[in-house]
């Protein structure tokens, strides 16, 4: 690639990376899936030079493209303070580090069905929704090797960064626009009836402005505040016992998410994973019965009366039992906050049964929705309206 020094306005930027995405995202619904080496070569450069390579389209098995953003390396120490000077979860796969992961710029659409389903990343359509997290998974699985539904290690990965950065992405969370920033407006892709009312729900990806990406510039990942709840794989509770994969090894399409996998590890005090169910492992409950939301708190067990299996709280004012001690591994996958301040996102959790993670929030959740948005309220068969996914790639 070669660039041109020079100064550069955002608005430049935007329009030429917007131009190319829209004339990417057009080739393919008038003519499908691009199987030529040539062409796969040419709109890859084009988006590379574009976005000074901070973006690439990526190919699956068929040839469907999606737009991916590179999201390099971070150390635990990045991410974290007092963390150490060595990869962050989200990069360590099957014990190898990763330089770097890719992430769907937009919430994924599903093009086919079956064994043809596959997940995309392209500007300017209506996000998937009413997929359960198993189809997610399927969807994302099926585009061959190094794809994968995006992990709960990733998700948190680029929450931390933004934090460290100061910059809290906005987004579709107040009915097709940012609750704090109502000027900033997404292009209305769905809307919803409310006794005979329509209200806006969600809308195309990426059509909100550059706030509305991770980095608050045209190349960052968009809509991780809002507009749909997405499900993240490699993380779950089971009784209120919280579950992962190690590291980003769910970024490994051959593991085994199932409900039954004996691949889903407990986590100890001291950070080190251990069999589900051993004494003293890592869960959610709550202080007392939430009657009305309630106080989550990390202990070692969980309550049994029925009525304290439900509850939330801003992320931040989760708590520790007395005595309990919270791993830096928490801090890292964004299962713990690390101070005071996640800005106001909520926390949701169910301690009855299986639940899987949906981060960010949707278009209806105001102050509350946010890139610490954590909701393990949902079992793996739920579908939604206002719930769909996105792919990430590493090999």
């Amino acid at each position: 690639m070669q660039y041109i020094s020079g100064p550069y306005t955002q608005g430049q930027l935007l329009k030429d990376i917007h131009e190319i995405e829209i004339a990417l995202t057009e080739r393919f619904l008038h003519d499908g899936v691009i199987t030529d080496a040539g062409e796969k070569r040419s709109w890859r450069d084009r988006v590379l030079d574009a976005s000074f390579g901070r973006n690439t389209v990526l190919y699956d098995d068929q040839g469907n493209p999606s737009v991916m953003v590179v999201f390099p390396l971070q150390t635990e120490a990045d991410l974290l303070a007092g963390g150490r000077n060595m990869p962050a979860p989200a990069f360590i796969v099957n014990n190898n580090t990763k330089p770097q992961v890719y992430i769907s710029k937009y919430q994924n659409i599903i093009v086919g069905s079956g064994a043809a389903a596959r997940a995309l990343s392209l500007k300017h359509q209506d996000p998937t929704v009413y997929t359960t997290f198993d189809n997610s998974l399927t969807a994302c699985k099926q585009k061959g090797a190094g794809w994968h539904l995006m992990t709960n290690a990733e998700w948190a990965a680029i929450a931390l960064w933004c934090k460290k950065q100061g910059f809290w992405p906005r987004g579709n969370n107040s009915y097709g626009k940012d609750y704090a920033i109502t000027s900033e407006k997404g292009i209305p892709s769905y809307y919803y009836d409310s006794s005979g009312t329509k209200y806006i729900g969600r809308v195309l990806t990426g059509s909100g402005p550059v706030a509305w990406s991770h980095d608050g510039t045209p190349f960052g990942i968009y809509d991780l505040n809002g507009n749909i709840l997405e499900w993240n794989g490699g993380m779950r509770t089971l009784d209120g016992e919280i579950q992962i994969l190690p590291n980003n090894d769910a970024a490994d399409n051959t593991k085994d998410q199932s409900a039954t996998s004996v691949e889903w590890k407990a986590m100890l005090q001291d950070g080190t994973l251990t069999e589900p169910g051993t004494a003293d492992t890592l869960k959610y409950d709550f202080v007392a019965a939430p009657a009305n939301g309630g106080v989550l708190e990390i202990s070692t067990t969980v309550q049994s009366n029925p009525d304290a299996y439900y509850g939330y709280n801003p992320f931040e004012e989760t708590t520790t039992e007395d005595g309990i001690a919270v791993p830096n591994l928490m801090k890292l996958l964004g299962l713990a906050p690390i101070d005071s301040d996640h800005g106001g996102d909520r926390f949701y959790v169910n301690t009855s049964g299986e639940r899987l993670p949906c981060r960010g929030g949707y278009w209806r959740n105001s102050s509350v929705a946010g890139v610490f948005y954590l909701a393990l309220s949902n079992g793996r068969t739920s579908s939604n309206d206002n719930r769909g996914f996105r792919a990430a790639f590493v090999l």
